[in-house]
């Protein structure tokens, strides 16, 4: 078994029309999406035109859940400014969205962890703000009753693959459209990746497990960047430019 999971796209249509190019040019035809797909300064109708018709198998993301969740006056930046572009079928849609799913039997999806969609999986915050990698204890405990040998997640942009103290894998492939931000929950912290490609994986069954391929995509990012700058967003900007934030 051979397929590609993409995430947390937050609306960059352009990154996104250049994943799923590459995903075809490897052959490869069954694709899941982990969620988090619309909310950014970016493109988020066309986003969402691109993905509805593909019919993929799709988790809701703590933003998708925002955009249909909380009243447009009240939603951040980043949601506004998708929201006010969305109309009511793509609303539809992300209301249509599952919190988890199987895929194949052997595949859990969640966008962060199964039992929340704001926790980071497989990453700690400290109090002054370094992300790290959590102890295999806390991730073993997050993953106490999924059946599943594979399971994979979103929510915090990282490419990253961990082995749980019993043989599983969890996955995250990383962002489409999204190489870097900063967030204050738990605490003050940024997340970089140090690029402005976009980044996917693709997971193949072999004889002695799964095994994760993690995939950079390069695209006009600096289109993007040009877009989220004049839509009044200099920290998106910079993200997409070089997957830093300022």
């Amino acid at each position: 078994m051979r397929f590609a999971a993409i995430a947390d796209i937050h609306g960059n249509c352009a990154a996104l029309r250049a994943v799923l190019a590459d995903i075809q040019s490897l052959g490869i035809g069954d694709i899941v999406n982990l969620g988090d797909c619309l909310s950014g300064p970016l493109e988020a109708a066309r986003t969402a035109d691109l993905l509805m018709p593909l019919d993929l198998l799709t988790v809701r993301g703590n933003h998708d859940r925002y955009l249909i969740e909380t009243p447009a006056g009240e939603l951040a930046l980043s949601d506004a400014h998708a929201h006010a572009q969305l109309a009511p079928r793509h609303l539809d849609w992300l209301r249509k969205l599952p919190f988890s799913a199987v895929f194949r039997d052997e595949v859990l999806l969640c966008h962060a962890t199964p039992k929340g969609d704001d926790v980071y999986w497989l990453e700690e915050v400290s109090p002054e703000g370094h992300v790290f990698l959590k102890s295999l204890e806390e991730i073993d405990a997050l993953a106490e009753g999924v059946e599943q040998p594979l399971i994979l997640c979103g929510h915090s942009h990282v490419p990253r693959a961990v082995q749980l103290s019993d043989g599983r894998l969890i996955v995250n492939p990383g962002s489409v459209g999204c190489p870097a931000y900063d967030d204050d929950t738990p605490y003050y912290h940024k997340v970089e990746v140090g690029h402005g490609m976009a980044s996917y994986a693709v997971l193949e069954k072999t004889s002695s497990g799964w095994v994760p391929q993690f995939r950079n995509v390069s695209y006009d990012h600096m289109a993007m960047s040009r877009l989220a700058a004049a839509n009044g967003r200099a920290d998106w900007a910079m993200a997409l430019a070089i997957g830093r934030v300022g």
